[in-house]
């Protein structure tokens, strides 16, 4: 068995963050570069391989070190996998909600579902909406309707002085609120919009400086 290395930060708790793709490290990323009052210390982790089970092997072997484990996952892949999917198999849909309840029972690892991506957490900051986008592209598309430069790219998410996190922080009270009324993951109903950012966001360790 692998053997356990404590992350000692002195003064600050480390949380990890799972991910499964760029556009979820670069916002994190910045979010650390603006908020340097941050009690705490936020590390995004981007698989080398993405699959559910490489993600939550991730998860599995960070929880050993960190204060807390996020794990982040855009449920528009799980979907578009689970239609491709051979009839007979474990779809990715069901291997997943297998999986995360194995997640959600480990005391320090939170499990957050996008349906369909990132780009849903960021509209709301601008709109309040329960509409289920039916990918990706779409809620990106509804996106740029306020932030009409938008692109996913490195660039566009880091620039500085006017990275993405910085372009809706002014919004990000009615972001967490408005994730918040939206309903939670459910596995028996998973054709609805999720946004579980604000099981992050609504910690009083980061609400505090994030909407300060």
């Amino acid at each position: 068995m692998r053997k356990s290395r404590k992350i000692k930060i002195k003064g600050k708790k480390t949380y990890a963050f799972v991910v499964d793709g760029d556009t979820e490290v670069w916002y994190l990323q910045m979010l650390k570069r603006n908020e340097r009052t941050l009690s705490v210390n936020i590390e995004p982790k981007l698989p080398s391989k993405k699959s559910i089970p490489d993600q939550f092997e991730m998860v599995k072997s960070l929880a050993e070190d960190y204060s807390k484990v996020f794990w982040i996952v855009d449920y528009d892949v799980i979907i578009k996998e689970t239609r491709e999917a051979k009839k007979g198999v474990e779809t990715a849909e069901q291997l997943f909600i297998r999986l995360r309840e194995v997640a959600n029972k480990m005391k320090n690892v939170v499990v957050i579902v996008n349906n369909p991506c990132l780009e849903f957490w960021l509209l709301l900051h601008f709109e309040k909406t329960s509409r289920l986008f039916t990918n990706c592209n779409s809620a990106e598309k509804q996106l740029k309707k306020h932030l009409t430069d938008y692109e996913k790219t490195r660039l566009f998410f880091t620039k500085q002085n006017n990275d993405i996190y910085l372009k809706t922080k002014g919004q990000i009270s009615q972001a967490i609120n408005n994730s918040s009324q939206l309903n939670s993951f459910d596995k028996y109903d998973t054709a609805q919009a999720f946004c579980e950012m604000d099981l992050f966001f609504n910690l009083s360790e980061i609400k505090s400086t994030v909407c300060s």
